[in-house]
């Protein structure tokens, strides 16, 4: 099979088309690098099988050529990154809707099965101990640029469910809650490898706010392996599944886990958010999600530890900076 990922370049979208060609399947890559990297893919290149193109989705061109070649699409390119939807609301908005715009629009020419890549951002500020697909968005103000990446987010899953019923466009959305592993970029804000690169400099590990919201993290292999299971089931078609972890920790004591597991002596200093991102900056107190369904549908949820996660993050981040 043919399978076109956007975003493939980036760390998920990597994992995935290398996940791929072992699969025996023939993978397209497009991505201009705007927050993916080259490195990321470097080891798939000689691999026959495997094609890439630096470039943007907003390319019709390039983007229909691909579509039509490929059986598949897994849509996963999108800005991301709280450090970067803050700084640039108009490009998270326009890439994320426009480019998933076109996606949709190519894909539906033929009727390709698209697997468009969401958010548990869009969620929004409920308060809900867990969220499950068919909850209510409850999303902040228009004038908080936080809320634009959860907004142009939840905008894709209305046209993607819309091109689904109004034209039969074979399309499954997922929603992923804080995906981590070896290849993830610290750079916009995520914060697992933000807080593991400062754990083994010794430099302090700052924590955003109270430190008291919690997270859930998934582990990018359990992702993959979801991803795949869903493409391959057609009852899963016209469906929105959450992908995540359910192992909850505070941000606070992920920072003294993680100082812990790489034995640092890092200090940890709490940033106010208004002094971290913008004034008035808003998040969210918990996010932990409801996978029944999921099991429902492939028979497996992630399952690895937190433990095991942070650990491969530590490893590969002290492999890449020279520590080992």
């Amino acid at each position: 099979m043919k399978i076109l990922v956007t975003g493939g370049a980036g760390f998920i979208g990597s994992h995935f088309s290398e996940s791929a060609l072992k699969s025996g399947h023939e993978v397209f890559v497009i991505d201009d690098l705007s927050t993916g990297s080259i490195e990321n893919i470097e080891h798939l290149k000689p691999n026959p099988h495997f094609h890439y193109y630096l470039d943007s989705v907003t390319n019709r061109q390039l983007l229909r050529e691909l579509i039509d070649k490929c059986h598949v699409v897994v849509h996963l390119a999108a800005a991301v990154g709280v450090q970067l939807i803050v700084e640039s609301p108009v490009n998270t908005i326009e890439t994320n809707i426009y480019g998933t715009e076109l996606v949709l629009q190519y894909a539906s020419i033929k009727k390709k099965k698209v697997l468009l890549a969401s958010t548990s951002e869009v969620y929004g500020k409920s308060a809900k101990e867990t969220f499950s697909e068919d909850d209510d968005l409850v999303m902040g103000a228009t004038t908080k640029g936080r809320w634009s990446y959860a907004c142009s987010k939840a905008i894709d899953e209305f046209l993607a469910i819309a091109y689904w019923k109004e034209r039969k466009l074979p399309v499954v959305v997922v929603r992923l809650f804080n995906t981590i592993g070896p290849r993830q970029s610290g750079q916009y804000g995520m914060v697992v490898p933000r807080f593991v690169r400062a754990a083994l400099r010794n430099e302090p590990i700052h924590v955003y706010g109270t430190g008291q919201q919690t997270r859930c993290f998934t582990n990018v292999a359990d992702v993959v392996h979801i991803l795949k299971l869903l493409l391959a089931n057609e009852q899963a078609v016209g469906e929105i599944f959450n992908i995540g972890g359910t192992e909850q920790i505070s941000i606070e004591a992920l920072a003294h886990k993680i100082k812990a597991m790489t034995g640092s002596a890092s200090e940890i200093v709490h940033v106010p958010y208004d002094q971290a991102y913008a004034e008035g900056f808003e998040d969210m107190l918990r996010r932990m999600p409801e996978v029944s369904k999921l099991q429902r549908f492939v028979g497996f949820v992630p399952n690895t530890s937190l433990e095991a996660m942070l650990q491969g993050v530590i490893d590969w981040i002290r492999s890449e900076e020279g520590y080992v």
